[in-house]
């Protein structure tokens, strides 16, 4: 899924640049930053969820949707800056089917 899919006209470059901005004004970094995903319910895909966030300090926390189709994943962790979430984004979005919220 394509993150910047609201403004057709603008590069995945221009996005990641701008929400780095974003992020950087937003936020004081170091810090704990809420990653939130959904994916179908697969234990192949909540795999590779999982396997974004090795090597990083994180709480990970997941919900069944009520018909069973679907997982909620939400990922507390600790980041250093904003090109820290900007990779974990782009590690994701590789991740088929999978929707960043």
């Amino acid at each position: 899924m394509q993150i910047f899919q609201d403004n057709p006209n603008q590069t995945p470059e221009d996005f990641y640049k701008s929400l780095e901005e974003k992020l950087t004004e937003a936020h004081s970094f170091p810090e704990d930053y809420l990653f939130k995903f959904i994916v179908p319910n697969d234990k192949e895909k909540l795999t590779e969820v999982y396997k974004i966030f090795d090597g990083t300090k994180n709480t990970i926390s997941t919900r069944e949707s009520k018909n069973g189709k679907y997982i909620s994943i939400s990922a507390q962790v600790f980041v250093l800056d904003a090109a820290q979430v900007i990779k974990i984004y782009k590690s994701a979005g590789n991740i088929p089917d999978i929707m960043m919220l």
